[in-house]
């Protein structure tokens, strides 16, 4: 019988799981999908999720599902960025690499988030193939801790960004 400490790593993360469920939502409102629930975070399979309309078009499908990626991978950008400008070991610096390795950690959408685009009646969703094949593999490669590189890989680029021309710091 195998051990799933899946639960564990969600609540050690929690910051990603919270974000990658308001993404979600953020992208239905901005594309206008009614949203009827939001569970930010629980513990269970899954940790989050958003209930919402059945999406008009094949591009509201597309970004609802793809926004955590955006948002999620953005964040733990900027927030690597500003730890680096920060004192190295620092509490501050402590807070923002671990909020930031939370984020990358839960910035691929789920399978179900996949199949939401592959069940598309459009036309559209074959150009997706691409997109929906790498993440598929993605979220087959998490057995291989696959979220927690790609969380580290954000953060090393983040740390190297030069942010004084975003005028964050």
């Amino acid at each position: 019988m195998a051990l799933n400490f899946g639960w564990l790593i969600s609540l050690a993360t929690f910051p990603g799981v919270i974000i990658h469920e308001w993404a979600h939502k953020k992208f239905c409102q901005l594309l206008r999908v009614p949203v009827f629930k939001v569970v930010y975070f629980r513990f269970g399979n899954p940790a989050g999720y958003v209930l919402h309309a059945e999406p008009r078009t094949f591009g509201q499908t597309f970004w609802i599902s793809a926004g955590p990626l955006v948002i999620n991978s953005l964040l733990a950008i900027l927030l690597s960025a500003i730890a680096s400008k920060s004192v190295f070991g620092s509490g501050f610096w402590f807070f923002l690499i671990w909020t930031a390795f939370s984020l990358g950690m839960h910035s691929f959408p789920s399978n179900e988030d996949v199949r939401n685009i592959t069940e598309s009646r459009s036309f559209w969703r074959y150009l997706a193939f691409p997109f929906v094949g790498l993440i598929l593999l993605a979220n087959k490669l998490r057995f291989f801790w696959f979220d927690a590189i790609y969380a580290a890989f954000l953060i090393f680029i983040g740390g190297g960004l030069n942010i004084r021309f975003l005028g964050v710091i």
